[in-house]
């Protein structure tokens, strides 16, 4: 029952995407919409397949920054909210500060990297990092103060030691919201890592796709969206799967995987 729910889903889906797509091809055709204002989707994948080597070089340089940039954010978010999660003195020492350095736009500081750090991966992944830092520190703060403290009570009368209640407890309750934080960071990092690109970069998507607008290259410039959507979608895609095996007991979950069988 759940095979056919997840099947009908994705029949859904694709439907959904092909006629959209079937919609736009059919707009430029019957409107005589010129390439470069907006190119036919047969024209992208047309341009994009001539071009692929140099598609996929940029993508493996873009997907880089992305990548160590991501982990970076959920590794050191998740610490940083341990901490403040687990002493009131540090919350009130470093969580003001750190909401002061998210208000600060990073898009407008970013050209300082190239002064500070200069061209190369570290400012890419710094600016990757910074953007997608913060929705993981706030949800994993968030889930880390949010058991019920009759919860905890009843695990500490059972005599378990601090580790035993964090693993046992505290963690399992904290999933499903630290989840949510890493999937905002994970569909943030592909925008981060061509934001990156458009300041400090000579490789990558976002430094192909500069190249390609200021040439009026339109079919290519959408070419190298698509495939950059492709790569924040598989990463938001490896978080879910990472979701669903960590937590398939949660009520999220469960009527995610359920709830159109049961419909």
């Amino acid at each position: 029952m759940a095979i056919g729910a997840r099947a009908r889903k994705f029949a859904l889906v694709s439907a959904g995407l092909g006629g959209s797509i079937m919609a736009w091809e059919a707009a430029v055709h019957a409107f005589g919409i010129k390439p470069y204002i907006l190119p036919a989707p047969s024209i992208v994948m047309q341009q994009m397949l001539r071009r692929w080597d140099v598609v996929v070089d940029a993508a493996l340089f873009t997907a880089q920054s992305m990548l160590v940039g991501f982990v970076a954010s959920v590794v050191i978010g998740v610490a940083l909210a341990l901490l403040v999660a687990f002493s009131r003195k540090l919350e009130d020492l470093i969580y003001p500060v750190l909401v002061f350095l998210q208000i600060i736009p990073k898009i407008a500081i970013a050209p300082l990297f190239l002064i500070w750090i200069g061209y190369g991966m570290t400012s890419k992944v710094l600016i990757v990092f910074l953007l997608s830092f913060f929705p993981v520190l706030v949800s994993s703060i968030s889930a880390f103060k949010s058991v019920d403290p009759e919860i905890m009570d009843l695990a500490r009368s059972t005599g378990a030691n601090g580790l035993r209640i964090f693993c046992m407890v505290r963690l399992p309750h904290a999933l499903p919201t630290l989840f949510t934080g890493v999937k905002v960071a994970a569909a943030l990092s592909a925008t981060a890592a061509v934001v990156a690109e458009f300041v400090a970069s000579d490789r990558g998507l976002g430094y192909r796709i500069l190249e390609y607008t200021n040439n009026n290259n339109t079919p290519m410039t959408f070419a190298a969206i698509l495939v950059l959507c492709v790569m924040g979608l598989l990463l938001y895609g490896a978080v879910e799967l990472a979701e669903r095996l960590a937590i398939p007991w949660h009520v999220s979950r469960r009527a995610a995987d359920g709830g159109s069988s049961a419909a």
